[in-house]
């Protein structure tokens, strides 16, 4: 059963400028292992990279209906991507509880992401 839906729409622009501003942006927004692939990019892909993180990450906290900081933090948060380059989440404060489905898209300006929280079945019921 789906418990949540949260969709994110993020400037890139916007994302980039925080960066440049403050060079701590990015690790507030990312895990370590998410810094290091953020790192590991061209310039123009870090911010697409940062830009779908946070959107992400923000649809997350939507879904769950509490926004990041009042029972979820930016590292509580993680996605990967797998062989095919599909976004999931490694790590997130509900998942004994929720199966969480994350959709990333973007042109050249924008993220949009997408989060579907579904409760996990418990056997026999």
């Amino acid at each position: 059963m789906i418990v949540g839906l949260g969709i994110d729409i993020t400037e890139i622009e916007r994302i980039e400028v925080a960066q440049a501003k403050r060079a701590s942006f990015a690790k507030k927004v990312l895990t370590p292992q998410e810094y290091e692939i953020f790192l590991g990019q061209s310039p123009k892909r870090q911010g697409q990279y940062l830009a779908g993180r946070f959107s992400v990450k923000e649809a997350y906290a939507k879904a769950l209906g509490t926004g990041i900081g009042s029972q979820v933090s930016f590292q509580d948060l993680e996605i990967e991507n797998d062989d095919l380059g599909r976004p999931f989440f490694t790590k997130h404060p509900r998942a004994s509880q929720y199966q969480a489905w994350v959709s990333i898209s973007h042109t050249d300006s924008l993220v949009m992401t997408e989060v579907i929280l579904e409760r996990r079945q418990v056997h026999g019921k």
